[in-house]
């Protein structure tokens, strides 16, 4: 039994024991109100360094997102904390290593967002090759009409595609992809045996030998700038960049440069380093599709998220474990 078991069992949580970080899920803000009668973070300012001084000691649970998270500073003022309840796949806005060194539970919700986010990633991928976004605008403006055709965009359809992250949602892409006659490759932190894809064992190699990179790998401290300016030239004139996974996995300047320029073809993004910034220059550019972080905004997936969130909050509440504890 972990000390969080002993806890869990030992002293019962109730509701002044569970704080909600951010409004994730309209299903689970109500529970959170009405099954256990949560606290609420308030926003930034006097009024949460107050609250956090009268309440941060009670608390012992917190529920946040992949994006509102249980950070270094908000965790330190969380001395009894025993478990963070994550809203995403992803967990990088919440302080880990602290976690792991405070021996603090920590859940997500993966698989059941997998889908989704490898149907957004498909999608950007068609768009940033065929420009689908661009050409419809080109209509809407009246240029077919005043200037003629659109001009010719790139294939889709057999490409070398090599994914950064061949996780969960790496794999769900892949599978897409095949479908699309495309041959894979990818670079993890260590090679797979399970699958039949070509490993690059550098980022560097699988950039220069594929025609398309999507990058799908966890954010955090270990991946900041991963896809650098060394990266983007690899990757070549013709080449494209999907991202899919955080901003900061992508050295922003560096691909803004790359784009205006002419290092690569384009890209499709639809994470950002400061979200929900999107830098100026990106704006101003056409070989670059654009979109508001909306790999997993279904409401299937977002109700399936959230049903996950409180299996694992009920879970903890009774058993002191997790459903889905991250590894």
């Amino acid at each position: 039994m972990t000390a969080s078991t002993d806890a869990a069992s030992t002293n019962p949580i109730t509701g002044t024991n569970i704080l909600q970080v951010v409004n994730a899920h309209p299903n689970v803000s109500a529970a959170l109100r009405d099954e256990f009668g949560a606290q609420v973070l308030p926003p930034a300012g006097d009024e949460r360094v107050a609250f956090l001084a009268a309440h941060g000691g009670d608390i012992r649970v917190a529920v946040c997102s992949g994006r509102g998270g249980v950070d270094t500073e908000l965790m330190r003022a969380l001395p009894n904390l025993e478990a963070v309840i994550n809203f995403c796949a992803g967990y990088d806005a919440t302080d880990v290593a602290q976690a792991a060194e405070r021996r603090i539970v920590v859940s997500n919700t993966p698989d059941v967002l997998n889908d989704c986010v490898a149907d957004t990633t498909l999608a950007l991928y068609l768009d940033t090759l065929r420009r689908i976004s661009s050409s419809e605008r080109y209509v809407r403006a009246g240029k077919w009409e005043s200037q003629g055709n659109y001009p010719l965009t790139a294939r889709a359809t057999g490409r070398t595609v090599g994914i950064v992250g061949l996780g969960r949602i790496g794999r769900a892409i892949a599978g897409r992809l095949e479908g699309f006659k495309c041959t894979i490759e990818y670079h993890n932190r260590r090679q797979l045996t399970d699958v039949d894809y070509t490993y690059r064992a550098s980022l560097k190699e699988l950039a220069k030998s594929v025609e398309v990179l999507i990058v799908a790998a966890t954010g955090g401290p270990e991946t900041n700038g991963l896809v650098s300016a060394e990266i983007l030239e690899a990757l070549g004139e013709r080449g494209y960049l999907i991202n899919i996974s955080r901003g900061t996995v992508v050295d922003e300047q560096a691909l803004v440069a790359a784009l205006r320029d002419g290092t690569i073809a384009g890209a499709g993004l639809d994470v950002f380093e400061d979200e929900p910034h999107v830098p100026e220059e990106l704006l101003a550019l056409d070989n670059v599709v654009l979109l508001p972080h909306v790999g997993s905004a279904t409401v299937e997936t977002r109700a399936d998220m959230a049903s996950l969130v409180l299996e694992n909050l009920r879970s903890y509440l009774t058993t002191g474990t997790l459903v889905t504890p991250i590894s």
